[in-house]
């Protein structure tokens, strides 16, 4: 019996991140809007707030998985975007838990598990500027910002389907 049937030819976008920590929360706030703007029944829109082993059984199943996570990089500004793509990963902020094995560990076991892994994974990780300070809001920096980031993910997710 295939538990991940139901996902077969779909397109998971999961949101990652803890959106009561200011601009961490970027890829759930990202996900939440995409679902209200992006049409086709290949969507299937998640938020996940951990990585690791974890992440595993969320995107088994999958024909691609579109993961949105912040990172803070030495020399990045708020609101810059990176497509990472697996054979080139370097870590987001979410994508691996401190308490568990990495994401890269992740996949390669459930790739040796026989584990139904999307052939396809993109890391969309937006520049953040604080994930520290509690609050719901973004900072001024990526709020201002916030349509553009908005804009470009779902050309991306567009130009995935196209």
């Amino acid at each position: 019996m295939n538990i991940f049937r139901d996902r077969t030819g779909k397109i998971l976008i999961l949101g990652i991140g803890n959106d009561i920590l200011t601009d961490d929360g970027i890829g759930i706030r990202l996900v939440e809007d995409l679902e209200q703007n992006l049409r086709g029944s290949q969507f299937v829109f998640e938020k996940a707030t951990v990585g690791g082993l974890e992440i595993l059984e969320t995107i088994c199943g999958y024909q691609c998985v579109i993961f949105l996570d912040a990172i803070k990089t030495p020399d990045g500004k708020p609101g810059d975007l990176y497509h990472i793509k697996l054979d080139e990963f370097m870590e987001t902020l979410h994508l691996s838990n401190l308490h568990d094995i990495s994401f890269l560990e992740s996949i390669q076991l459930g790739k040796k598990l026989g584990y139904p892994v999307p052939e396809q994974m993109h890391i969309l990780a937006t520049e953040i500027k604080e994930d520290r300070v509690f609050s719901t809001s973004l900072t001024p920096e990526m709020a201002s910002r916030y349509s553009e980031i908005f804009q470009e993910t779902a050309d991306f997710i567009r130009s995935i389907v196209t």
